[in-house]
């Protein structure tokens, strides 16, 4: 388990990345389902949703492309992690939210947000870990620290403030699982790095950057 979790094998890594990705999404729908709130950037789409049709993945889909948008002028560079989290998490948060069904007592709402919470930091761990590029979301935060000189937490609070209160007034559902989501993201997705070995302070090995261009270079690389 700890050489498929730190290989540098591509084959491998990609699938880290698309099974972090779908566990998102699933785990983005099992928060909606429990109707208690949800993250920040969820509330907004579930307002743009509820607003201006579209399903919730959809528009999960058409922010992330907006904020893309965003990274041109900051000079951003996507990978090929970061557009399969632009296009998969919608998707799959769709997929989920078609086959977990809404919870309508306390209890169950709480199970179910605890669990998608839980998920989400997993499948956080688990894409970040195959390090193909950051979801467009972060990048975003990563690139206005860099030109702005401010730092991450007044970056990134301001980021999901704007978002969190837009999607409020749009119809978003804000609750006590949105403030539970940001008191506990980070704890949880640093605990979950720490079981799937994913250094985020160590300095990262040529063998283990991705050449989009010349894959096969990472074949027969040595796990860590």
């Amino acid at each position: 388990m700890h050489q498929f979790l730190t290989t540098t094998s591509l084959p491998i890594r990609l699938t880290r990345l698309f099974v972090g990705l779908a566990l998102y999404g699933v785990a983005i729908a099992l928060m909606i389902r429990g109707n208690i709130g949800a993250s920040p950037w969820d509330v907004f789409s579930q307002g743009m949703s509820r607003t201006f049709g579209l399903s919730f993945g959809v528009w999960t889909i058409l922010i992330s492309g907006l904020v893309l948008l965003l990274w041109i002028p900051l000079k951003q560079r996507p990978g090929f992690g970061t557009i399969a989290n632009a296009l998969l998490v919608g998707a799959f948060a769709d997929l989920g939210l078609a086959l977990i069904p809404e919870a309508t007592q306390l209890p169950l709402q709480l199970a179910s947000f605890a669990a998608g919470l839980f998920i989400l930091a997993f499948a956080t761990a688990l894409y970040i870990g195959a390090g193909l590029g950051p979801g467009p979301r972060d990048g975003l935060m990563t690139g206005l620290v860099r030109v702005t000189g401010r730092p991450v937490w007044l970056v990134r609070s301001g980021i999901e403030l704007s978002v969190v209160v837009l999607g409020f007034f749009l119809g978003g559902v804000v609750g006590a699982g949105t403030a539970a989501f940001a008191l506990g993201v980070g704890p949880l997705t640093q605990l979950t790095l720490k079981w799937l070995h994913v250094d985020l302070h160590g300095k990262t090995p040529k063998s283990q950057m991705v050449d989009l261009d010349n894959p096969e270079k990472l074949q027969g690389a040595e796990p860590n």
